[in-house]
């Protein structure tokens, strides 16, 4: 049996990196746009989403499934789960990973979704509606299906490691990369791991209608204004992010390149919309996180808030922050990219985690696009990309269904 210190010395290292983002399809494209401030907010185009109250979005564009993933797969799988695939092929292609060369039952795949296969699911059922059930195609059954990414990914790669799903609110893309690196600390060699989310279909936008937090402001420069007094809930957004967390040591006996370590994480439950609460639950998961990464609030250099732009909620994420972090707290650089490109549920902290650890090799920290006057005490970083040394991350999320999670990023040239 493997003992706990071999166990705690498996280092769950970051070595590849995939993104399919509105604001940029693959991971260059990605950071670009993210560390210029670009921005891609604007009016939801899908068709049959045209009159709903909810006006902007951040929706994916240039992004041709056809051309990354065989039809076979394609006829299979909903929008959601095409992200997945190209973004774990992207992520792949980065790493290098010879799986030709290793078992199969070393590599598992992990995803979060919270809202599933909608557009897939509203087809088949509207042509059960219209024409009958022999017109049902046999993949209703698991392509809407929280699970069905991981299912793909798995079944394509041919990965047979340990595999899961985490079905949670938007807090689930860094449970996943928790469970990522569990899995690499219980003997896995790599997992491939991440979260992907195409809610902005009719039928899912629907399903989101009935949230005070959703936006309902019609121009994006207005829509997304988090720890501002403008304030007025978030912008829902699109895509997905995929990373390979390998075994610290066999990715350095490969020598291939390090983009990062997960290094400690923690979670807690406060309650569906009781964002007053989610003060003292976010404050404890980023004490535990902390504790896990053996790292002291002063080692934070950034932070990637969850940003959710509702009042209650900005205040509490920044009060939050305050207490974890002690006079820290209110000096460390503060940034919330997602405003640029909008809140895509499980899949917004893995897009945060993706540019943490592109800010970490880079040096320098994105801003916080449209928001300019924070009333918060916080160093939010605005206007445009600031120059740093940023060595550890902190990324935070919290849920609409009450769940609080923190992650400690550490660079390639931190130690563990």
């Amino acid at each position: 049996m493997t003992s706990a210190k071999t166990t705690r010395n498996r280092g769950a290292a970051v070595t590849g990196l995939g993104v399919i983002a509105p604001n940029g399809v693959g991971t260059d494209a990605f950071w670009k746009a993210t560390r210029e401030g670009m921005t891609s907010l604007d009016r939801i185009s899908r068709e049959g989403s045209e009159h709903f109250p909810v006006r902007i979005g951040g929706q994916v564009r240039g992004f041709d499934p056809g051309s990354m993933i065989e039809e076979r797969f394609l006829v299979q799988t909903d929008r959601f789960t095409h992200f997945a695939m190209a973004s774990a092929d992207l992520a792949l292609d980065d790493a290098k990973l010879p799986v030709d060369d290793m078992s199969p039952f070393a590599v598992g795949v992990v995803t979060a979704a919270g809202s599933g296969g909608g557009e897939f699911g509203q087809r088949e059922l509207q042509q059960l509606y219209s024409k009958g059930p022999r017109y049902v195609g046999p993949y209703q059954s698991i392509a809407w299906f929280y699970a069905a990414s991981t299912g793909q990914v798995s079944i394509r790669g041919g990965f047979k490691g340990p595999c899961g799903v985490v079905a949670n609110d938007e807090a689930g893309g860094l449970d996943a990369l928790a469970h990522a690196r569990r899995s690499i600390r219980r003997g896995a060699d790599a997992v491939v791991a991440g979260a992907s989310e195409a809610s902005l279909a009719p039928y899912s936008i629907v399903c989101m209608l009935g949230w005070d937090e959703l936006s309902q402001a019609r121009d994006a420069g207005r829509a997304y204004l988090p720890f501002t007094e403008d304030a007025c809930g978030f912008a829902p957004g699109e895509g997905g992010a995929m990373l390979v967390v390998e075994e610290e040591g066999a990715a350095r006996r490969r020598g291939v390149r390090i983009r990062g370590f997960i290094a400690g994480y923690g979670s807690t439950f406060t309650g569906p919309s009781r964002w007053e609460r989610s003060r003292e639950g976010l404050a404890q998961a980023i004490r535990v996180a902390l504790e896990d990464a053996e790292c002291a609030p002063e080692e934070i250099d950034v932070v990637f808030a969850d940003a959710l732009a509702v009042p209650e909620a900005d205040r509490a994420e920044a009060l939050a922050i305050a207490d974890a972090l002690g006079p820290h707290g209110t000096r460390v650089p503060v940034t919330a990219p997602k405003t640029g490109f909008g809140r895509v549920h499980c899949a917004a902290p893995t897009l945060d985690v993706a540019a943490a650890l592109l800010a970490m090799e880079h040096r320098v920290v994105p801003p916080t696009p449209y928001v300019t006057d924070v009333c918060h005490d916080l160093d939010l970083v605005t206007r445009s990309s600031r120059p740093a040394e940023p060595r550890t991350a902190l990324v935070l999320s919290r849920g609409l269904m009450g769940c609080n999670a923190a992650l400690v990023l550490r660079g390639p040239e931190g130690d563990y």
